[in-house]
């Protein structure tokens, strides 16, 4: 699933590709999920691109006054495409402007808003929680320190933090040496540190990737594996669910009951 990390590269992407929207193709009609085609024009279409900013998961394409707000779903990305590239049956929509960019999403989850102010940005994203990629320790203690549930849990909520998913939120706890289960409300103030510091090291280094890495040293690289071995301890983790969302985690480093916290360094934690 696209996170924070993503929506990062691909708001590099757009700034630096995409200055003017000459028109948007909608080869699948129903990715525009609160206008018409003929709104979609008259707002967006010839219209210079005056910003493009990313709130948690979400890409905002301004123009004057309106916006193009982006949601990549599950599998969506964006696509840099040749102007007469063939279509990929995968291909949603494509903005037309100084080269063409493509919504490609598989499952379809994703979509395109219309806001036609800034106003309207806010009601379309829904309530947004501090950005993950500038959380302060204050924000995190008032966003999930006090609140009933597990610590996976509370982390990706969007209302609380906003841009972390499952995946980034299995490495936090995993370089924090949290189990996932962990009430939040019973960290103490060291473990809130901790997962503080381990938030801001994985965020960043995976926002300035643009992507989840999956390399040695990451828990990510692990995803997917049949049998999966922590690359810290080299145990063998485990998958379960926490509130229906999936997780990966090691029982040793991640032990369940009074969690210890790794006082050190986190940006060691990834073997860089």
């Amino acid at each position: 699933m696209p996170e924070l990390p993503d929506a990062a590269g691909y708001r590099r992407l757009l700034a630096r590709s995409l200055h003017r929207i000459e028109h948007v193709d909608l080869n699948d009609p129903e990715v525009l999920r609160n206008a018409d085609r003929d709104a979609l024009d008259a707002a967006v279409g010839h219209q210079d691109v005056r910003s493009v900013e990313r709130r948690g998961k979400w890409l905002v394409v301004r123009v004057d006054p309106s916006a193009l707000l982006i949601h990549l779903g599950m599998t969506g990305e964006l696509v840099l495409a040749a102007r007469h590239e063939a279509l990929d049956r995968a291909d949603r929509a494509t903005l037309h402007g100084d080269v063409d960019i493509r919504l490609r999403d598989r499952r379809r989850l994703g979509g395109i808003w219309l806001a036609a102010d800034a106003d309207e940005i806010g009601a379309i994203t829904g309530p947004l929680g501090a950005d993950a990629a500038r959380l302060t320790l204050n924000q995190l203690r008032a966003g999930v320190g006090q609140r009933r549930m597990a610590i996976k849990t509370a982390l990706t909520d969007q209302a609380a933090i906003a841009g972390l998913g499952n995946t980034l939120s299995d490495e936090i706890l995993w370089v924090a040496r949290l189990h996932p289960q962990t009430r939040a409300d019973a960290l103490s103030p060291e473990q809130l540190t901790g997962l503080h510091a381990a938030l801001r090291d994985v965020v960043r280094r995976a926002a300035r990737a643009g992507a989840i890495p999956r390399t040695p040293g990451w828990l990510t690289s692990q995803r997917g594996v049949p049998t999966p071995i922590c690359p810290r301890c080299h145990g063998t983790l485990r998958r379960s669910h926490v509130a229906g969302r999936a997780a990966l985690w090691c029982p040793l480093c991640q032990p369940d009951g009074d969690v210890s916290v790794d006082r050190s360094d986190p940006s060691t934690q990834h073997g860089t």
